[in-house]
């Protein structure tokens, strides 16, 4: 004697195709992670160079005021995204 069920044990098992979006996501963002921590740091490491010849002008000019706080802005941003790059 068989044992035929109404529901067959495919349609209870969760489907793949729902979680291979996230799966490829992930990867996608791990792929991403270590070269933008790469270009992060060293760009935290270069734009303080930036802000010297800004200092050396001075800041009363309002437009130089906001280049600086821009960069500063950036730099911190950059540092942030960085901090991890090329620890084991």
């Amino acid at each position: 004697m068989s044992n035929h069920s109404p529901v067959s044990n495919e349609s209870l098992a969760p489907s793949a195709p729902e979680s291979e979006p996230q799966h490829d996501r992930s990867r996608i963002l791990r792929s991403v992670k270590g070269p933008a921590q790469f270009l992060s740091f060293w760009v935290a490491i270069a734009l303080p160079f930036v802000h010297l010849p800004l200092l050396a002008q001075g800041l009363g000019d309002p437009a130089v005021t906001l280049a600086f706080v821009v960069l500063l802005t950036a730099n911190v941003f950059a540092l942030y995204l960085g901090h991890g790059y090329n620890q084991h």
